[in-house]
């Protein structure tokens, strides 16, 4: 689990900064954007954190059993999910929130 959430976040940066971050971009030089980066990474490891900790609480050979595999699988799409989905469904709220203004 503890490689599944090490890739998570870093897919998960790259993604802020390459689609949520171009949302909030504007003209001048203003560090907004880079504030959000942080708050958002910063909110976002306590949650990948919880599921690394349901794991390695485990010993490995209570880990390895075969009954968990669903379980550990749940674990792995819910943390791709939110690392994939966030950034894309911030840029959109983002998107709306300036074609309202």
């Amino acid at each position: 689990m503890s490689d599944t959430v090490a890739y998570s976040l870093l897919v998960y940066t790259a993604l802020q900064i390459f689609v949520t971050l171009r949302t909030l971009e504007g003209e001048g030089g203003s560090m907004l954007p880079m504030l959000a980066l942080i708050v958002l990474v910063a909110g976002i490891i306590p949650m990948f954190r919880h599921f690394e900790r349901r794991w390695e609480s485990l010993s490995d050979t209570k880990a390895s059993d075969p009954a968990l595999l669903a379980d550990f699988r749940r674990d792995q799409l819910a943390i791709w999910a939110v690392a994939i989905g966030v950034p894309f469904l911030l840029a959109a709220v983002f998107r709306t929130l300036v074609s309202l203004a």
